[in-house]
């Protein structure tokens, strides 16, 4: 499906706005602001999971993390409660700038309201749409964040948040997860982890 100037014009602004971001990855050898790499891969792993998803579903997966560097993780206690306080105020955070975007760009209120609703994460497991977001989450973590993830954390940390994510996955996205590269140690542990989830 063509990509309309809107779409394009939208991931354009996501893009710039992305590009600020003080923090950088390398990836290839070529160095990238690091939601900028991050916006990147939801998309293109969005057009490999669900390559005829909506358009509110494609400017939701580019928008995933818009900014995510204002709203630090050390300006909140330590501990779940911090964690989830920090989550919750993300998730507002990008669904405003996403929307100033959208707004800007032209699109109908209904398309921004169906973004928003994304983005928020509304009706997990209920919601399609919802639920290839959250799975395209989960398979850019576990294609390009879960090894590094994995050698900083005990392993008892590491079979924790593959559980968790698992459990968030619809069986479509957990199959997908099951056939992305892995290396040997990182196959074996998510392999044991799914394993002793589901006793």
């Amino acid at each position: 499906m063509a990509a309309s100037e809107k779409l394009l014009e939208a991931f354009h602004l996501f893009d710039e706005a992305n590009t600020k971001d003080p923090n950088i990855e390398v990836f290839n050898g070529k160095t990238y602001p690091k939601e900028l790499l991050y916006a990147m891969r939801m998309t293109d792993m969005l057009d490999l999971f669900a390559p005829n998803a909506s358009e509110a579903l494609k400017l939701a997966a580019r928008s995933q993390h818009i900014c995510r560097w204002e709203i630090p993780r050390n300006k909140y206690e330590m501990g779940r409660a911090g964690y989830l306080k920090w989550r919750q105020d993300l998730k507002k955070f990008h669904v405003q700038k996403a929307s100033e975007i959208l707004k800007q760009v032209g699109y109908a209120q209904d398309t921004i309201d169906q973004v928003t609703f994304l983005l928020l994460k509304k009706q997990l497991k209920k919601s399609k749409e919802t639920q290839t977001l959250e799975d395209i989450i989960c398979l850019v973590f576990l294609n390009y964040y879960f090894e590094p993830f994995m050698q900083k954390h005990p392993n008892d940390k590491v079979v924790d948040i593959v559980q968790k994510t698992w459990r968030k996955m619809s069986p479509e996205g957990q199959k997908s997860a099951l056939e992305l590269a892995f290396s040997e140690n990182a196959k074996n542990l998510i392999t044991n982890a799914i394993a002793n989830g589901e006793k």
